[in-house]
């Protein structure tokens, strides 16, 4: 039996067992994590260099693409390193790295999106306070408190997670570091007990920020239709329907992988649902945003106009 001191590295999930499904699973990565890296790296591009995209709305948007970089950065290029060089370890440190950044940057967006949801509803029910509700200084407040109630509780989870004493091997049943995995290992069920008490007070805030994204949409929804013009009603579902369609593909993504059946769990299916909702969203956000949004897409195509030209 090993205790976590003799543990000097970890053993990721193979994606593959032959070499040409290997190679495949590297492309698949590759072609997920491009557009994914492509697509928010322009969004902060073009709210940086345009001043008339300086809003709230466009400043937590680019924080949201800051945090859907930061994930995809966390896990793909360590599951490309492992199918291209046919490998599957991660050290020690690393493991513990990579579990804390990406809890990291999941906390702060789902932070994110909580606060943005702020933003639509004083923007739509309270419009004449929203430039006192959202200033400048507000919003800078707002996305500190979101980067660090992120960074506490990926502190948190993570140093619990690795002073429990790891006695069943170093096999973990995931291609990333994740919590679930490491427990797996923990050398009795008891010593998670605290873990388990970490996540259930997430599993509560989590659960707050739900019921107020809930309850804003709701009075969101009411506030529009109330609205007298067919355009004006238009135009304010507009600005909230690729919020809530990536807060509804982050929550269910998260949730479905979660509050799945543990009949139904099996090593395929758990590799493609967490595929499913650490992968898919980072590379789908910047595709809804860009869809709606015409000063987003007005601006994009400004970048890529000039940056053609200059080249």
């Amino acid at each position: 039996m090993s205790n976590s001191s003799s543990i000097s590295h970890f053993l990721l999930l193979a994606l593959a067992d032959t070499r040409q499904l290997q190679l495949l699973h590297f492309c698949l990565l590759l072609a997920i994590s491009l557009p994914a890296l492509l697509g928010n790296g322009l969004i902060i591009s073009a709210v940086a260099c345009g001043h008339h995209l300086h809003t709230p709305m466009f400043f937590f948007l680019l924080n949201l693409a800051l945090t859907d970089l930061g994930s995809i950065c966390t896990t793909v290029p360590k599951a490309m390193h492992n199918s291209l060089w046919d490998t599957r370890t991660i050290s020690y440190t690393g493991c513990a790295a990579q579990l804390f950044f990406f809890l990291f940057f999941l906390s702060a967006e789902f932070c994110l999106l909580t606060i943005m949801c702020y933003d639509r509803y004083v923007s739509i029910c309270k419009p004449l306070h929203y430039g006192t509700l959202l200033g400048s200084r507000a919003c800078a407040h707002m996305a500190a408190a979101a980067w660090t109630s992120g960074f506490f509780n990926a502190l948190m989870h993570t140093a619990q997670t690795f002073s429990l004493p790891l006695c069943h091997g170093n096999a973990l049943g995931q291609f990333f570091c994740e919590i679930p995995q490491i427990l797996k290992l923990s050398c009795l069920d008891s010593s998670s007990i605290r873990e388990v008490g970490l996540i259930a007070v997430s599993a509560c805030l989590a659960i707050g920020c739900f019921v107020f994204i809930v309850f804003s949409y709701v009075q969101i929804f009411r506030a529009v239709l109330r609205i007298p013009s067919e355009q004006g009603r238009h135009k304010a579902f507009s600005t909230c329907l690729p919020h809530l369609a990536v807060i509804s593909l982050f929550l269910s993504t998260g949730m479905f992988v979660q509050l799945k059946p543990p009949s139904i769990s099996s090593p395929s299916l758990d590799l493609a649902l967490s595929v499913l909702y650490s992968l898919v969203p980072p590379a789908l956000n910047p595709l809804i945003y860009s869809l709606r949004n015409q000063e987003l897409k007005a601006a994009l195509w400004r970048l890529m106009t000039a940056w053609f030209k200059e080249h």
